[in-house]
C-alpha cells in the first residue's frame, strides 16, 4: 500500500515576498515584482528587465560563516527551507535524521561564481581560482546545504530538469515518502541566474522579452506576449507521511495525491507542437490521484509568456482535461514573479495549495486580450473567489521535460 503524503510547512523567497503570507497575498493583490536589472550594467543587452529579490541579507537565515560559503542560489534555498521547517512544526531532536530527506534542486546552480572564477583565470592565471568554486558552483549544493544546516540526513537529491526541476524535485519527494524511504522530505528548488552570462545566454536564444514596460513583459497567453522575463528565489515545502505528520499533531496544509513526468522526445527547447508530452504527464497525476479530469478545479499553468509555450499548454489541458478544459480555472504564476527556472515549480505548488486554504485563485497579471489559440479561462483582471478541492501545477523544461504535481484540499 502506498502511503499518504501531506503537506506540513512552506518557505517561499519571492520578487514579490520573502516569506509565504507576503508573497500569496501579492499573488492576491496582482503585485508585479517585475523591474530594471540592477544586479548588473543592461547597457549593451536587449533583455533589460527581470524579476530580482531585493534586500535579501543572508544573515537574517544563516551564520556569517555558513552564508560566506553559499552562492545567492544556495542561501535562497536554505531560506526558504528554514521557513518551511519552522512553520512544519518538525523537532529534529525528536525524529530520526536518517528519516528526514532533502529533494531542492537547482537547474543551473551559480552562474555568478563562474562568471567571476572565469574572469580571475583569464586576467590572473589558474593558481588565483578560488579553491571553493566548485562546491560554490555546482547545482547540488542548494540540497547539500539545506541538509547540512538542519542536520537532515536522509535520502538528499537533486534533480537538475531544467524549468520542471521545483516539481520534479517536488514528485520525486512524494514517491520517496509513498514507498517508505523516507517519512518526510525538505522539497521544492532554488535559483539566482540573473547575471550576465544568464541574461545573454537566453536572449540569444530569444526566449526573454526585451519590452521594457515591467507590466506588459510577463503576460502569459497574451496576444502580445514575447518571451519571459528572468526571476529568482526559491520555494519548498516539508512532504511527510500521514500517519507521522498526524502523531506529531502537525497543521496539514494539503494532501499530494498525484504526480505524472513524460519527456516530449522532440526538441531541446520546444515542447511538443501538440502539447501530448505536457498532457500525458496531466493525465499521468490524475490517474495516479484515482481522480478524473472533471475533479479538476484548478490548473497552475507553466505559463512561461513565450508564443510557443503558452499556445501548447493550452492544446495539452484541452488533451489532457477534454471538455473539461473550458471550466476549469487556469492561471500563471510567472505573470507576476517572472520565470524562476528550477525554482518555478516550488513557489508555484505553494501558490496551489494557498488556493486550495483559502478559495482563492489569483489572476494571470497583465492579460489584457487572449492569443490566437489561447481560449481558456485563463483568469483575467482580477483572481476570483472560488472552491478549489484539486489543483494541478504543471512544469515544462528545455529537453522535453514535463512534470504535473496535483494536490488536493486535506480530508481525513
Amino acid at each position: 500500500m502506498k502511503r499518504r503524503v501531506v503537506v506540513t510547512g512552506m518557505g517561499a523567497i519571492t520578487p514579490i515576498g520573502k516569506d509565504v503570507e507576503s508573497y500569496w497575498n501579492g499573488l492576491k493583490e496582482n503585485k508585479v515584482g517585475i523591474g530594471p536589472i540592477t544586479q548588473f550594467d543592461t547597457t549593451d543587452y536587449k533583455a533589460k528587465l527581470a524579476a530580482e529579490v531585493k534586500d535579501f541579507d543572508p544573515k537574517e537565515y544563516m551564520d556569517v560563516k555558513a552564508a560566506k560559503r553559499m552562492e545567492r542560489f544556495a542561501q535562497f534555498a536554505v531560506a526558504a527551507s528554514k521557513e518551511a521547517l519552522e512553520t512544519s512544526g518538525i523537532d529534529m531532536e525528536k525524529e530520526d535524521p536518517y528519516r528526514v530527506g532533502v529533494s531542492v534542486g537547482s537547474g543551473i546552480g551559480s552562474l555568478q561564481a563562474l562568471e567571476r572564477e572565469n574572469k580571475k583565470l583569464l586576467e590572473k592565471g589558474p593558481g588565483r581560482v578560488n579553491p571553493l568554486l566548485v562546491p560554490l558552483m555546482i547545482s547540488n549544493m542548494a540540497a547539500g546545504n539545506v541538509g547540512i544546516q538542519f542536520g537532515l540526513k536522509g535520502k538528499c537529491i537533486n534533480v537538475v530538469t531544467a524549468c520542471a526541476t521545483g516539481t520534479h524535485s517536488i514528485g520525486e519527494a512524494f514517491r520517496s515518502i509513498q514507498y517508505g524511504e523516507a517519512d518526510a522530505m525538505v522539497a521544492g528548488g532554488a535559483e539566482a541566474s540573473i547575471t550576465p552570462i544568464g541574461v545573454a545566454g537566453f536572449t540569444a536564444l530569444t526566449a526573454l522579452t526585451t519590452a521594457d514596460d515591467p507590466l506588459r513583459a510577463s503576460i502569459p497567453f497574451d496576444k502580445d506576449r514575447s518571451g519571459f522575463v528572468m526571476g529568482e528565489g526559491a520555494g519548498v515545502v516539508i512532504l511527510e507521511e500521514l500517519e507521522h505528520a498526524l502523531s506529531r499533531n502537525a497543521v496539514i496544509y494539503g494532501e499530494v495525491v498525484g504526480y505524472g513526468s513524460t519527456c516530449d522526445a522532440y526538441h531541446i527547447t520546444s515542447p511538443a507542437e501538440d502539447g501530448s508530452g505536457a498532457a500525458r504527464a496531466m493525465t499521468e497525476a490524475i490517474k495516479d490521484a484515482g481522480i478524473t479530469p472533471e475533479n479538476i478545479d484548478y490548473v497552475n499553468a507553466h505559463g512561461t509568456s513565450t508564443h510557443h509555450n503558452d499556445l501548447f499548454e493550452t492544446m495539452a489541458i484541452k488533451t489532457a482535461l477534454g471538455g473539461h478544459a473550458k471550466d476549469v480555472k487556469i492561471s500563471s504564476t510567472k505573470s507576476m514573479v517572472g520565470h524562476l527556472l528550477g525554482a518555478a515549480g516550488g513557489i508555484e505548488f505553494i501558490a496551489c495549495v494557498k488556493s486550495i486554504q483559502d478559495g482563492f485563485v489569483h489572476a494571470t497579471a497583465g492579460l489584457l486580450e487572449e492569443g490566437e489559440g489561447c481560449d481558456l479561462d485563463y483568469t483575467k483582471g482580477e483572481g476570483v473567489a472560488c472552491d478549489v478541492t484539486y489543483a494541478i501545477s504543471n512544469s515544462l523544461g528545455f529537453g522535453g521535460h514535463n512534470a504535473s504535481i496535483l494536490v488536493k484540499k486535506f480530508e481525513q
